[in-house]
């Protein structure tokens, strides 16, 4: 496993060199609100991605709710992830988009109205996608838009395929060009709000050599994971414990009332309460019963006239 230095230095950074929450921290008051609860989305896109969000699924991050979208029905097997969205059929037939992205990109736009309830409602939003196939390259820019119109902060990272693997890695790089051009996604980068980071499996190769390429994917797990605690968690919990908390209203306490000593002006307009009925005389024909009758009265109530 790389050392964290290193890990850094093999992140090619698309954004301005101040980092992404340099700016974005100036935000984090409007995105933040007391009450509010924090919320942070992490969606993983395209199977690589996928494979590398399962090993963040797995720590169980706090605030951090994980969503796994893919065009392959396994997706909606991966238990450890909190959401998963096949982007297919309901029917859960398979549906081969032959590595196009031009395939996954309709898939997504079809799937618009779930994938909208994905973003809303998020403070920040984290997206991995892996690029080269149909569901990254295609679905992931429709996925940015979204989350930009919805989140107030965006991290993107996007995986890049090895060298050797040719036609992919070429058609990442293609795509990579087109998320720089997603609307909503380039207007909050140009305020701050957003950022754009290429992990690049290529530059991986002098450090991992022949080791299995399970551990390339911890590796950019432990970077995004890092990301996410630093740069999202743990300023964004001190921004809310710094807020100040409102004065509070107190009700004001209703006197308990009395007899008629503090008078009944709003809660008993037409007068006190009154005593129990004294029960009328017994007729003469049961006087020679010789009965006793006590009339025992409530304390503080007056008789009734």
């Amino acid at each position: 496993m790389a050392t964290e230095g290193t890990g850094r230095r093999e992140t090619e950074r698309t954004d301005h060199a101040g980092g992404p929450h340099e700016a974005a921290a100036e935000l984090y008051p409007s995105a933040l609100r007391l009450g509010q609860e924090l919320r942070v989305v992490l969606v993983a896109v395209g199977g690589g991605a996928v494979r590398i969000g399962r090993e963040i699924a797995r720590q169980h991050l706090r605030h951090v709710e994980t969503v796994a979208i893919n065009c392959d029905p396994k997706v909606q097997g991966f238990e450890e992830y909190d959401r998963r969205v096949y982007l297919g059929p309901e029917t859960g037939e398979e549906i081969d988009t032959g590595g196009s992205p031009v395939v996954g990109g309709v898939l997504a736009r079809a799937a618009e109205p779930s994938l909208r309830g994905v973003f809303q409602g998020a403070s920040f939003v984290v997206l991995v996608g892996s690029l080269g196939g149909g569901a990254g390259s295609g679905a992931l820019p429709h996925l940015l838009e979204l989350a930009s119109r919805h989140a107030a902060v965006v991290s993107a990272f996007v995986i890049k395929p090895f060298r050797c693997e040719g036609d992919r890695r070429a058609l990442a790089e293609r795509a990579i060009g087109r998320l720089r051009l997603v609307e909503a996604f380039a207007d909050k980068r140009e305020r701050g709000a957003a950022t754009l980071e290429v992990l690049d499996n290529e530059k991986l190769v002098p450090a991992f050599g022949d080791r299995a390429f399970s551990a390339v994917g911890q590796h950019w797990a432990q970077v995004i994971r890092q990301h996410v605690e630093e740069a999202i968690l743990i300023p964004a919990e001190a921004m809310l414990a710094s807020l100040p908390m409102p004065a509070m209203e107190v009700p004001e306490a209703t006197p308990l009332l009395v007899g008629e000593t503090f008078g009944f002006p709003e809660r008993f307009p037409s007068g006190p309460p009154r005593g129990p009925e004294v029960p009328a005389p017994l007729p003469a024909a049961r006087a020679e019963a010789e009965l006793t009758i006590e009339v025992v009265r409530s304390a503080g109530i007056p008789p009734a006239p």
